[in-house]
């Protein structure tokens, strides 16, 4: 599998972000030199360039970031197995396991063989 496949999604979010980063630029400096020109201002770059990453760095620390901790730190307690993000899987296979021990060893032989086939965490 070549890597643009593999990584579809990456690629894909990757492209949607640096293309609203440059939409808001690009849109951010026809409003800066529209409001520098309204006021009679002269049009300076650094100004420009302090306006703009003040505005990209706000728009990241109230929506990326909170939406990157939300989505990549939940993730990554699901995948460490935080008791948070298990949902009671251990509740409903020990619920699971009662029933299949009412079968008596045919039961047991059961649960031996699906913990084999799938450990416990």
């Amino acid at each position: 599998m070549s890597l643009w496949r593999a990584y579809a999604y990456a690629w894909i979010t990757i492209g949607l972000f640096l293309f609203a980063l440059v939409g808001h630029w690009l849109f951010g400096w026809f409003a800066y030199v529209d409001e520098q020109t309204s006021h009679g201002q002269a049009i300076r770059i650094g100004a420009y360039l302090v306006l703009m990453m003040r505005d990209t760095l706000e728009n990241w620390q109230s929506e990326f970031l909170q939406l990157l901790w939300q989505v990549g730190g939940l993730a990554f307690f699901l995948y460490l197995g935080s008791p948070q993000s298990r949902e009671g899987d251990e509740r409903k296979e020990a619920k699971l396991d009662a029933i299949l021990r009412q079968l008596g060893p045919e039961g047991e032989r059961t649960i031996a063989e699906l913990d084999r086939k799938f450990p416990r965490v």
